[in-house]
């Protein structure tokens, strides 16, 4: 594979300082000859069908002979008619259609011109490609043509897929065809696409049209196109404060309200990757400063969310729905293990233009994530294209290269309201939902009964147990109203209920938490989709336990409100075996029981519960039967069954106050689990309700509280609702970090009763600190903090 660009390259220029984009210097360079175009497009080529192995070898040698038979049965089926290249993709009124089409091309064109695939530089293959070009262009995507539909299949789907074909078919089409596909381009995607940074061109969609632009640029020989593509990158690289883009603390939206980490996010990675490598040593090299935070984002945004070769589904909006799409031919499921995958190709390849150090820390992690994915193995993913492939495989055969592992620590994003929770042996994810941030998302028919993710959806994986417990068919067929972790009224919702691309968001502020970067305290003010919901639920993430609490549940809609313990996907035929209170309960699907609490259970092959009350806890196992198409109106219609168990509190009808206090243990044995629930002073529940929640383990030396209003939880003390989590060390110190998730705290006091001889470090934003027999600590203006915890260290009395 062409070598793709250096680090030095890219941040240095003559004397060693950095050029921004669009100065006179990068405007410099000699006018461009063929001959750069030419580079240009073998640079392309290079990026898109990969190198470096062999096509007799596995896994490209079965890949490869499976793309050329696709391509075979593509090619016989073909029959261009009036709005249509295939007869099963009409594109008359559907410009979806359109765009497999083109996909449909694409990968027809990467089997003419790879070797192995059995049609390479096949005269018939040319033919047909040669044909299903020109209709696509005669029928629909030409000048004058108005758009309808989806703008996305106009402007980033179509126009890419054909543009990568006029790359790799480039000494076969005539000039003739290239002049009208780029003007048809030029057409759909004028230069006023990324005019101004706002709108459907904003984060991924802006890196897809610089794309669609530069290779514009290089089909059409074009040095404006080039010079717009890189320029018009330039907003993607800043931190935000609302809105589509990357944050300070490692957040990533798109679509406005919605985190995206692992879809859209991906997209940016990968793409801004390509085009970076693309334009290296050229005259349009990027040497914005500003991409620095790109690579920063490796490990702030993108790592907390990978664990064994997936990437979390609370980052992946809508895209967990999709599972196996009516359109693959192939037929293969789309989970977090694939989206995970993508997103491990795509850091390879931003490597290649990080530090040496970067370079070789990144290809640690992604060998040890792909190492460790046990239950999805990545170069056995058959949805990834073979470039990446490539990536993955030399990588894997690089006895260079030490596989590193899972990073641990905690991580909160309050800009997206997700939090990220880490041990040595298992991994949770937390999904909520606040003024900033939907719900869910729907649209365009896809993730139609994702209503309660954002209602404090829990999710955990072991390192090495339940990697699929959401990959196997779990979203078409979980019971979505017992998503793991979430309190939600059993009122019947539509399909979609809530409205487009993350319209529906909570009337909730207090929203966030505060973390020392090992354990954490997280809080929600839960307010339900569509109904009168509300309750005041909080998170405590420590070593082996995550604590939950709630309270102030109550509702008046005439139906059953839960507070969902877990839900565990048991897979087609699982008999895990319950223990409650050291007695194993029936294994057969339809058994239902009631769990003590105070009490335990334990789950097999899973972990343990330790149910502190108050109230009714159920359990059920049941067979649950759904199919991809309930959930996502473009995937797949065949059913599909799962057996679950599920642990919830029955909080009746319409309650009016209603509380509940467990933990969760992941990875815990059945013994593990009795010990913890025999031993109630391991854990102080020192609040739980509509005025504070917080707990303390006096072993670990935690307390952390969700301050809801002013008042006093413990040893702690609140002049304003916030959140406080401690931590006392061995070595006499202890860290306070404080956070404002309402920002909305002006002034805000908290008092710790505990003597402190003095304060070692302090945040800018606190003003005064008070020492002696206790602490006291005032903060000023909290709201430009964006619910960013504030830390402070203090030397103990």
């Amino acid at each position: 594979m062409t070598e793709v660009w250096s680090r030095r390259a890219f941040l240095s220029a003559a004397g060693g300082g950095a050029l921004l984009l669009g100065t006179p210097a990068a405007r410099a360079a000699a006018e461009p000859v063929e001959g750069d175009y030419a580079a240009l497009r073998a640079v392309w080529r290079d990026l898109v069908l990969g190198g470096g192995f062999s096509a007799t070898a596995e896994p490209f040698r079965s890949r490869l002979a499976e793309l050329g038979e696709q391509t075979r049965g593509w090619t016989s089926a073909m029959a261009p008619a009036a709005g249509s290249l295939w007869p099963d993709l009409g594109f008359a009124t559907d410009p979806e259609k359109l765009m497999q089409s083109y996909y449909r091309l694409r990968t027809m064109t990467e089997a003419y011109v790879r070797p192995g695939t059995g049609l390479t530089g096949d005269a018939a293959l040319l033919s047909a490609l040669l044909t299903g070009l020109d209709h696509l262009h005669a029928q629909a995507y030409h000048v004058g043509q108005v758009r309808y539909g989806n703008w996305f299949c106009w402007q980033i789907g179509a126009p890419q897929a054909l543009l990568d074909v006029c790359v790799l078919l480039y000494g076969e089409l005539p000039a003739a065809r290239l002049t009208d596909y780029c003007a048809a381009v030029d057409h759909f995607v004028p230069d006023s696409a990324v005019a101004v940074y706002s709108g459907t061109s904003t984060g991924a969609n802006r890196v897809d049209l610089c794309r669609v632009l530069a290779l514009r640029g290089v089909v059409g020989a074009d040095p404006a196109k080039l010079a717009l593509a890189r320029d018009a990158l330039a907003p993607v690289f800043p931190y935000v404060t609302t809105g589509d883009g990357l944050y300070r603390d490692g957040s990533f939206v798109q679509h406005t309200w919605v985190p995206y980490t692992g879809t859209y996010g991906a997209v940016l990675l990968g793409g801004l990757g390509l085009l970076f490598a693309l334009l290296k040593g050229t005259a349009w090299q990027v040497t914005d400063p500003g991409a620095r935070i790109v690579f920063d984002a490796v490990e702030r945004a993108w790592a907390p969310f990978l664990f064994n070769g997936l990437v979390m589904d609370c980052v992946s909006g809508r895209a967990v729905s999709r599972g196996v799409a009516v359109a693959d031919a192939l037929q293969v499921q789309q989970d977090d293990h694939t989206r995970g995958h993508a997103v491990l190709a795509g850091i390879l390849l931003l490597a290649e233009g990080a530090s040496t150090a970067e370079r070789a820390r990144w290809r640690g992690l992604v060998k040890g994530w792909a190492a460790r994915d046990y239950y999805s193995r990545p170069l056995a993913d058959r949805s990834l294209g073979l470039a990446s492939l490539a990536r993955l495989a030399a990588l894997d055969a690089d006895a260079s290269v030490t596989a590193l592992p899972e990073p641990v620590g905690h991580r909160l994003f309050p800009s997206m309201d997700r939090a990220a929770h880490r041990r040595p042996g298992w991994t949770a994810s937390l999904s909520l939902a606040s003024r900033r941030i939907a719900h869910y998302e729907t649209g365009n028919g896809e993730h139609l009964r994702g209503w309660h993710t954002g209602s404090g959806m829990l999710s955990w994986w072991g390192a090495s147990y339940g990697n699929g417990q959401y990959s196997d068919a779990f979203w078409p067929t979980v019971d979505p109203y017992r998503l793991p972790g979430t309190t939600v009224v059993r009122k019947a919702l539509a399909d979609g209920a809530g409205g487009d691309w993350g319209a529906a968001r909570p009337d909730a502020a207090w929203v966030g938490g505060s973390t020392d970067g090992e354990f954490a305290s997280v809080g929600q003010h839960l307010r339900g989709l569509g109904s009168t919901l509300q309750a005041r639920k909080s998170w405590f993430f420590l070593a082996d336990t995550v604590v939950c609490l709630g309270a102030g549940i109550r509702a008046s809609d005439g139906a059953g409100v839960e507070s969902v313990v877990d839900n565990r996907n048991l897979g087609p035929s699982g008999t895990h075996a319950l223990t409650v209170n050291g007695t194993v309960q029936p294994s057969a699907p339809g058994w239902s029981g009631t769990v003590p609490a105070p009490g335990w259970a334990h789950l097999a092959g899973f972990g343990g519960y330790v149910l502190h009350g108050p109230g009714t806890v159920r359990a059920l196992r049941e067979a649950c039967t759904g199919r991809w198409s309930e959930v996502n109106r473009g995937s797949s219609p065949t059913a599909l069954t799962r057996r679950y168990l599920t642990l919830w509190y029955d909080h009746g009808t319409d309650p009016a106050g209603a509380a509940y206090a467990y933990q969760m243990l992941p990875g815990a044995g059945a013994a593990q689990t009795a010990a913890r629930a025999a031993t109630p002073g391991w854990l102080t529940v020192l609040a739980n309700g509509e005025a504070a929640q917080g707990v303390s383990v006096t072993s670990l030396g935690f307390t952390g509280v969700s301050f809801w209003q002013s008042g006093v939880a413990g040893p702690l003390e609140a002049s304003a609702p916030c959140s406080v989590t401690v931590r006392e060390r061995s070595d006499g110190t202890a860290t306070v970090v404080v956070a404002d998730p309402a920002r909305a705290a002006t002034t805000l006091t908290v008092g710790w009763n505990r003597p402190v001889a003095a304060v070692l470090s302090r945040p800018a934003s606190l003003v005064a600190a008070g020492t002696g027999t206790r602490l006291r600590l005032e903060f000023g203006d909290l709201t430009p903090t964006a619910g960013a915890g504030q830390e402070v260290v203090v030397r103990l009395g």
